[in-house]
């Protein structure tokens, strides 16, 4: 029996695609570097200061074959940046199976709020406190990114901290409309507690995607 295009979104055959756009990854540990993005559609998470609001409703955005998603990606770069929305609301397996088979490296921002699904070369866990993350992907986290808004983040980042890995970077990322108020209580909290770093959106700052 022929699968209906609701089955095979379920399956991760097809993927709700909001954009795919080739830029420089703006944040975080492999800032500077040259990736092609998959923002896939679909986030209940809710953070009232996301930036990309538009991505949250799944139905907005046409289900796409995960096939066409890779020959396109596999034509700019070997980094593969899969991000939202939240990704892990939807099966990664075929997607990262189908990426890493072109000897592509595969990346995924996520709040890790849904079960880990993929095969990721480096995972960016950024927890939020409205749904946190699952216990397996603290385990699997490469990188923690921390978004701070007001004092009681630092508070929450702490906690968070706890839950990763020795080998999991650490890094505190001001929220872009408080940038100017929390920019000095982010270098003041590094300078105090060095085992975090700060990161910047520099995407922002250079104007690109």
């Amino acid at each position: 029996m022929e699968l209906t295009v609701k089955d095979r979104v379920e399956t991760g055959e097809m993927l709700p695609l909001m954009e795919e756009f080739y830029t420089i990854q703006g944040e975080g540990f492999h800032k500077g570097t040259a990736a092609y993005f998959i923002r896939v559609g679909g986030c209940d998470v809710g953070c009232h200061w996301c930036d990309v609001k538009e991505s949250w409703n799944a139905h907005l955005h046409p289900p796409t074959e995960t096939s066409l998603i890779v020959e396109n990606a596999a034509k700019y770069s070997d980094t593969i940046v899969v991000t939202g929305g939240e990704p892990l609301m939807w099966n990664m397996d075929p997607l990262t199976s189908q990426l890493r088979a072109k000897g592509l490296k595969t990346h995924i921002e996520t709040s890790g709020a849904y079960p880990l699904t993929g095969e990721w070369d480096w995972i960016c866990l950024s927890p939020k406190k409205m749904k946190l993350p699952t216990d397996e992907v603290y385990a699997e986290a490469n990188e923690l990114k921390m978004i701070v808004y007001n004092k009681d983040d630092f508070r929450f980042a702490e906690e968070q901290a706890k839950r990763v890995g020795s080998h999991c970077v650490l890094y505190l990322q001001p929220e872009w409309s408080k940038r100017d108020k929390v920019i000095p209580m982010i270098v003041d909290y590094v300078m105090a507690h060095p085992k975090w770093k700060v990161s910047l959106q520099t995407h922002k700052y250079l104007n690109i995607p």
